[in-house]
This record gives structure tokens, C-alpha cells and sequence, in this order.
């Protein structure tokens, strides 16, 4: 009944329809948070090594493991989460023009981002990290923004992708 009412009554008073490119137009996109969750999950796969190499573990140490392997998990989902917002609210045909195989490479970081979760083998987060190290470079490119490739300053200290901005403003 709710319905029917709603509807006859947008039928009597017509309001402008209103569109935005993502639910919150804020334009705000930077793709360093996936990279920070790859950069997780690679550090979550070398904590979980690190508790392999022993013999038996104590409670505490099981539990550890568990919250572990929780937040590889979760940074993984979050990374696609990241990923895939950036791909479908920002990225519109000009940049797909600009970017070719984007669709490809975002194709390739979820499944990579699977991978990832599923396995512990520190191998596929660091294919992961690349995944999205080239995915940061195709968004600053699209920005008109030229990046580079440093070494993080904290553990797992791998290569990420930044942008170069200038200071001065």
C-alpha cells in the first residue's frame, strides 16, 4: 500500500532526477589503501610463518593465529573492496580510453585477491601487491600524476607504488 502511494503521489510531483557517479559524490579515490591491505596480508603471511616454524604452539600462540589469519582475510576482502570502488565509480570511459585493459587488470587483482586469502603462501600476496602497485599507476595516470616505486618504511618493507606530488602545491 506504502508503494502504491509513493508511486501516484511521484506521478503528482515530479522532482528532478539527480545523478553522481558514486553514492557520495565526495571525489575522493586514492588506490594506497589496497595497497596497504596487500602490504597486510603479505605481513600476515610472514607472522603465520613465523609460527609455523615451531614445533607445537601454546594457546596463546593458537589464538594468535586465529586473529591472524582473520585479518588476512579481511584486509583481503577490504582490497577488493577498494579496488573494485575505484573501478566502478571512478574510472568512466575517458579514463578506460586512457587505461587500456584496466578491466583486465582489476579481473586479475580479485582473483589474485582470492588466491591470496586462500592460500598462506607469501608468493601470491607478493603477485598481489604487484597487481595493485600497477593498478595505483593506472589511476595516478589517469590523474595526470607521475609516480614512483619506493620501498616501504615498515614491515614487510616491499616496493609500492606513490605518487609524486608537489609540495609547493
Amino acid at each position: 500500500m506504502l508503494h502504491k502511494l509513493v508511486s501516484q503521489l511521484d506521478r503528482i510531483v515530479t522532482l528532478p532526477t539527480a545523478s553522481a557517479h558514486c553514492d557520495i559524490p565526495c571525489k575522493i579515490y586514492d588506490p594506497i589503501s589496497a595497497q596497504l591491505s596487500a602490504l597486510t596480508i603479505i605481513r600476515m603471511c610472514d607472522l603465520i610463518a613465523e609460527l609455523d616454524g615451531k614445533e607445537s604452539l601454546t594457546l596463546a600462540q593458537q589464538a594468535q593465529l586465529g586473529r591472524l589469519v582473520a585479518q588476512k582475510e579481511q584486509h583481503g576482502l577490504e582490497l577488493k573492496q577498494q579496488v573494485t570502488v575505484i573501478w566502478g565509480d571512478y574510472f568512466k570511459q575517458p579514463q578506460f580510453d586512457q587505461i587500456a585493459g584496466v578491466h583486465e587488470l582489476v579481473h586479475s587483482i580479485m582473483l589474485q585477491a582470492s588466491k591470496a586469502k586462500q592460500h598462506l603462501d607469501r608468493d601470491y600476496a607478493l603477485e598481489l601487491l604487484e597487481l595493485v602497485n600497477q593498478f595505483a599507476e593506472a589511476f595516478w595516470t589517469t590523474k595526470g600524476v607521475a609516480t614512483y616505486r619506493a620501498v616501504c618504511p615498515y614491515p614487510p618493507e616491499q616496493v609500492v607504488v606513490y605518487p609524486k606530488l608537489d609540495p609547493a602545491g
